[in-house]
Formats: structure tokens, C-alpha cells, sequence
């Protein structure tokens, strides 16, 4: 008979120095840096996968590779109770979305519109499956939740939202709080469509894009404020379905047909296939 590691063996040190990681990433909290243009702002989920990817094999190894194959094994574990909150709360407020009006409704397909840039461009970057997940949607909570329930943890697809969701984090606040003050600056869109747009899904990315936008309109501050934190909501709540039934599908069938032209050539495309 073949002798089975038992699972507190086999997953007992992963799971101790993950919250042991843990602990120490919310106890340092959020890490602010002013560059000048705006504030850097690296969350503990960062702080926390960069300690963890130091313990790796490449630099301190105090992992094998085969324990971080198991580590992998474990994040939908780990993630499927949030799922099931994610799935909760949009079942639970579909009566708020009727409610809400179109415009406040609508403003998701925006964030659909930006498939079509940023999958060409991590095609024509050399990404292969890793674009599908990348692109899809803005990447934040509920989408890492997401691509992993969909695809599974170590499929490409989700190593390219945990990616962006990274990138995001670190980055996403400065980019957004800039970007918004450029496109406010040319006096094309009303300070509440303004607002709307701020609300991308993140409550870091939300703020900043607000308090730019509040200092350009401080008459409509407080109004900006409300459209954006009402839209945020929203958008954690129908980004899930529109993901799901629309991003995903949109994504993955783009992909196939600009992957031969911009990819990395016909061979991977029908190996990927």
C-alpha cells in the first residue's frame, strides 16, 4: 500500500510561516512614499508577497520548489471563502442595481473598452496566456478571486491578474490620481462623469482619483466624492458578472484571433490551443 504524507506534514510549515508573514505584513500596515507627483502607497498584501517570494528557492530558499508547488494548491483554499462572500453580496444587491439608474450601471462597460488596448499590447510585450488574465478586467480584489476560481491557481491566465492586481497596488493610486487631473484638464467631461470614472473597483485608486478631482472642482468636492465611492461599489458588485459572462469570453476569443499576428508566432498559439 503507498504510504500518503499526512497533511499537517505536508502543508504544516507553508500554512505556520504564511501567517507568520501575515502578522508581520499587517503589523508594518501600509507604507506611504511621497515621489513628488503623488504618494506611493505599498499595501500589506504587497509587502506580504514580497517576503514571501525572498523566502523562495531563488534567493533565501528556505522553500523547495516542490513545497511551492503546494502553496499553490492551497490559494483557492484560501480564496474560496471570499468567493463566496463576493457571491453573497452581488446576489444580495441586485435590487440596488436596478436602482441605481443606467449611468451609474453602464459605467462598467468602460472598463470593458479597455481590452481592446491593453491585450494587443501584452501581445505585441511577448505574453502568452498570461494577457487573457491580465487584460480581462482592472484586476482587483474580486477578479484575483476570480481568475483563480476559473482557472485554478496556477493557470497562466491568473499569474497574469495576480500580476496586474501587484502592479496595481503599488502603482495604481500615483497613475490614477495623475491621470485623472490630465483628462479633467481638457474640459471635456462633466466633474461627475469625472467621479463615476474613479470608481474602478479599488477604494485606494478611488480616493486618489476623488481628492485629485476635488481640488480641481472644489464647488462639486463633495458630490464628486459621493458618484465616485457609489460607483466603486457598483463596480466591485457587476464587475463580477460582467467578468465573468462578458470580459472573460470577449478577452479569451480577442486572443485568439491577435495572438497569430502580434503573439510570439502560429506554433504557440496552437500548442496554447
Amino acid at each position: 500500500m503507498e504510504n500518503k504524507i499526512s497533511p499537517i506534514k505536508r502543508y504544516g510549515k507553508l500554512v505556520l510561516i504564511a501567517l507568520i508573514i501575515a502578522v508581520i505584513a499587517d503589523m508594518i500596515g501600509a507604507i506611504k512614499i511621497d515621489i513628488g507627483i503623488g504618494t506611493l502607497v505599498i499595501f500589506p498584501l504587497v509587502i506580504a508577497t514580497i517576503i514571501g517570494g525572498v523566502m523562495g528557492p531563488d534567493l533565501l530558499k528556505l522553500f523547495k520548489s516542490s513545497e511551492c508547488q503546494d502553496a499553490g494548491d492551497l490559494v483557492l483554499v484560501v480564496i474560496a471563502p471570499f468567493m463566496a462572500r463576493m457571491g453573497v453580496s452581488a446576489g444580495g444587491n441586485l435590487p440596488k442595481l436596478l436602482d441605481a439608474g443606467p449611468a451609474l450601471l453602464l459605467q462598467e462597460l468602460g472598463n470593458l473598452g479597455t481590452i481592446f488596448l491593453s491585450l494587443p499590447l501584452a501581445l505585441l510585450l511577448g505574453l502568452g496566456l498570461e494577457s487573457i488574465g491580465a487584460t480581462y478586467s482592472i484586476n482587483r480584489d474580486g477578479n484575483l478571486a476570480l481568475s483563480t476560481d476559473y482557472w485554478g491557481p496556477d493557470a497562466p491566465e491568473t499569474k497574469g491578474t495576480f500580476s496586474v492586481y501587484i502592479v496595481g497596488s503599488i502603482i495604481g493610486t500615483v497613475f490614477l490620481g495623475v491621470f485623472v487631473s490630465l483628462i479633467a484638464s481638457f474640459n471635456l467631461f462633466h466633474p461627475y462623469a469625472l467621479g463615476m470614472a474613479c470608481g474602478v473597483g479599488s477604494g485606494s485608486m478611488m480616493a486618489a482619483g476623488a481628492a485629485t478631482l476635488g481640488e480641481m472642482y472644489p464647488e462639486f468636492a463633495e458630490d464628486i466624492l459621493l458618484y465616485a465611492s457609489t460607483s466603486d461599489t457598483l463596480t466591485g458588485i457587476d464587475g463580477i458578472y460582467l467578468g465573468t459572462f462578458i470580459g472573460i469570453p470577449l478577452t479569451t476569443w480577442l486572443y485568439k484571433k491577435l495572438q497569430p499576428i502580434l503573439g510570439r508566432g502560429k506554433k504557440q498559439a496552437k500548442e496554447e490551443q
